[in-house]
């Protein structure tokens, strides 16, 4: 089959690789027809994310059409299905918490020390997602297999097209989880780091839990006009000094939640993100969390911080002390899918949740390449890229 691998920075391939097959009784393999590029999967292009090898498939943004099945699948070959990108059995302690993405037995324990030593426990795995993740091979390719088959994926009913459907995959539930860990009250006022997928995910989530106002903050004009179409006020960072702005337009106060929707490459021409791209640079140092020490110090007393933006190691000038001396909560995680897919696919279907505003770029998957160097260089017009496996067999 075809998939798109990982070869190093700024190098990813379309190849042609073996084809996935059932390992264990649960597995299915689903053929892809819709899969997607993620912010997060930026990360892996730029190199931040450690314990990648040659050849590994990306992608934990997919969708697809089951075509076979180990014998305790719960699925059926036909159905189509939305795969979580979090990989979990359903049964250990955390999932019987649906905390999903804390599941113990999915990465596999030849990986679990990498993950043990950096981050003190094991999370779940991920697809496509590096070897401390589990290594498993992600979705941006013609058929992947999908471990937990009768735990993760949710079937979608005929008649609904894929890029309604797809980004319950991921996006979707992680925008949705940032504003519930944000705790938001009727009346809030809440800020929002960052206006890529995940923080317009965010944005919307945040106004139908109830928030007052939402105050988004980038420095891409199409994306903060589509965080403004949802109804957000806006803030453009190259423009304004965003404390004092947030403190003007809360009386003093400071909005009562933040999101940090940005996570380990934040941008900007600031002195403190300066020193971490240096550190970053001469290895001194992993992420640069300049939008998380913005938030903290802007949320009001006694508020709240909910972080979706992924980071993956140590950051250094960490301002816990606003969090202490405010009395700030914090929240974080990656995203206990599962949980959220029944909900929010209602809610897709009932037309309560839109998401398709987004789309930038639908592309076949042999430009995947392409796709990757668009999003990463062309930012402000290219905000998300869907990748259809299909046209290429379409065309020929």
């Amino acid at each position: 089959m075809r998939a798109l691998t990982w070869h190093g920075k700024h190098d990813v391939r379309v190849d042609t690789v073996p084809d996935p097959e059932i390992i264990n009784p649960r597995d299915a393999i689903i053929k892809i027809t819709s899969t997607a590029i993620c912010g997060s999967d930026l990360h892996l292009y730029d190199g931040y994310i450690p314990t990648m090898k040659a050849g590994d498939i990306l992608g934990h943004e997919f969708m697809g059409e089951v075509v076979e099945t180990g014998p305790k699948s719960t699925l059926k070959k036909g159905q189509r299905v939305v795969v979580p990108f979090v990989i979990a059995c359903g049964s250990c302690y955390h999932c019987s918490k649906q905390q999903y993405s804390g599941c113990d037995n999915g990465n596999p324990a030849d990986n679990q020390d990498i993950a043990q030593e950096l981050w003190g426990q094991v999370g779940s795995a991920l697809f496509g997602y590096s070897h401390m993740t589990g290594g498993y091979p992600g979705g941006q390719a013609e058929y992947v297999r999908v471990p937990f088959s009768d735990v993760g994926p949710i079937v979608i009913p005929d008649g609904i097209e894929d890029e309604k459907v797809l980004f319950l995959s991921d996006i979707l539930p992680t925008g949705w989880m940032a504003a519930e860990n944000a705790d938001i009250e009727d009346g809030d006022i809440v800020a929002v780091w960052g206006c890529g997928p995940v923080g317009l995910f965010a944005i919307q989530s945040a106004l139908l839990m109830g928030a007052h106002r939402v105050i988004a903050i980038d420095h891409f004009p199409h994306r903060l006009a589509l965080a403004k179409g949802l109804g957000a006020e806006v803030l453009n960072f190259e423009e304004t000094d965003i404390y004092d702005a947030l403190m003007t337009m809360t009386g003093g106060i400071g909005p009562d939640a933040v999101i940090d929707s940005v996570g380990l490459e934040s941008h900007g021409m600031f002195v403190d993100n300066i020193v971490d791209q240096i550190k970053a640079s001469t290895f001194l140092g992993t992420d640069r969390p300049h939008a998380l020490r913005q938030a903290i110090v802007a949320c009001r007393k006694g508020g709240r911080v909910s972080v979706p933006g992924v980071y993956g190691g140590l950051i250094d000038k960490f301002p816990f002390g606003s969090i202490m001396e405010k009395g700030l909560t914090l929240k974080t995680g990656q995203t206990h899918v599962q949980r959220y897919l029944p909900g929010l696919l209602s809610a897709i279907m009932e037309d309560k949740i839109d998401t398709t505003f987004m789309i930038s770029d639908r592309m076949a998957l042999e430009n995947a390449p392409e796709g990757y160097r668009k999003f990463h260089d062309e930012q402000n017009s290219c905000t998300k890229v869907v990748l259809k496996p299909d046209w290429e067999r379409a065309a020929s």
